[in-house]
């Protein structure tokens, strides 16, 4: 059971990362981009390498001893592909004024941080925020909000899973997944926080909402856990290893869909030059070297 809780606790700090951002957006004068690109691109090569070199073969091992090869190995690829598949489909329906990933610029931000700054005419601002600045003062601001926040915290379910099952079933491996995930957090508690906050105009409501969308993570992680003992628990805490194996390969879907959708994206965006390239580079050099030193 210590396994479990264990689990949960790191999934439950790289989902409130999203505090992080949203606290960096209203209390920073001026964010480092730079810092915010290499971070992003670090959480992407961590991703990417892990899943790749680590977690897919996990699925593929426990796969091929349960059902044999070649079907094990068909399974884990469908899996892998399923995984996409589901991240995918969240991703479509969420409408895009909501998706938690877009770059906002320093001039809509300066209102979180500052009180006296200006509030950005339509014109300035980011398509999605533009729509919600004209109802400012609409007596649907409060429900706009927490629609908001509920799409993010759909948006957020599946790296909740992703994490607190790479760390159940070897926590040596959830630390540093659940480090990128909390990374991959921070730019994104810095843009849910705008949206929000020219939904709500209250600056507090923004940061609430923000930070409890990343409770969504650990959320996500407690439900799938209940749900997966209930359907195919053995009545241990444990969840039999062909069912492992098929989490494993959606898992690595899951994790390589967000790196090559949001992480890099972002990261460039942020960046200049060969920023992200050095972050992608060194989260996989770390993990690389990660692994290595737990053999």
């Amino acid at each position: 059971m210590s396994s479990v809780w264990f689990a949960l606790g790191l999934t439950v700090f790289a989902g409130m990362a999203t505090g992080i951002g949203s606290a960096i957006a209203f209390l920073a004068k001026r964010t480092n981009y730079r810092f915010l690109s290499i971070a992003t691109g670090f959480s992407a090569g961590v991703m990417l390498y892990v899943s790749f070199v680590e977690i897919f073969y996990k699925g593929v091992d426990s796969l091929v001893k349960s059902h044999g090869d070649p079907l094990g190995h068909w399974m884990n690829v469908l899996s892998f592909f399923g995984g996409m598949a589901l991240i995918g489909l969240i991703d479509a329906l969420i409408p895009h004024a909501e998706n938690p990933h877009e770059i906002h610029s320093e001039y809509e931000r300066a209102p979180l941080s500052n009180p006296n700054a200006p509030i950005p005419s339509i014109e300035h601002q980011h398509d999605d925020c533009k729509n919600v600045a004209h109802r400012h003062h609409n007596t649907k601001l409060m429900r706009m909000g927490l629609f908001t926040a509920l799409a993010i915290a759909i948006h957020n379910f599946p790296e909740g899973l992703a994490t607190f099952l790479a760390a159940l079933h070897d926590p040596a491996l959830g630390i540093p997944i659940a480090v990128a995930i909390a990374l991959h957090n921070i730019p994104e508690g810095i843009s849910v926080s705008v949206p929000i906050f020219y939904a709500t105009g209250n600056r507090k409501k923004a940061f609430a909402y923000s930070l409890l969308s990343g409770l969504a993570e650990p959320a996500g992680a407690v439900v799938a856990y209940i749900a997966l003992r209930l359907l195919v628990g053995d009545g241990s805490t444990a969840i039999p290893p062909q069912v492992m194996g098929v989490l494993f390969g959606g898992v690595a879907g899951i994790m390589v869909y967000i790196s090559l959708d949001e992480l890099l994206p972002t990261s460039r965006a942020y960046g200049k030059g060969h920023d992200s390239l050095f972050g992608l580079v060194g989260g996989m050099a770390v993990m690389s070297i990660s692994l290595l030193l737990m053999r």
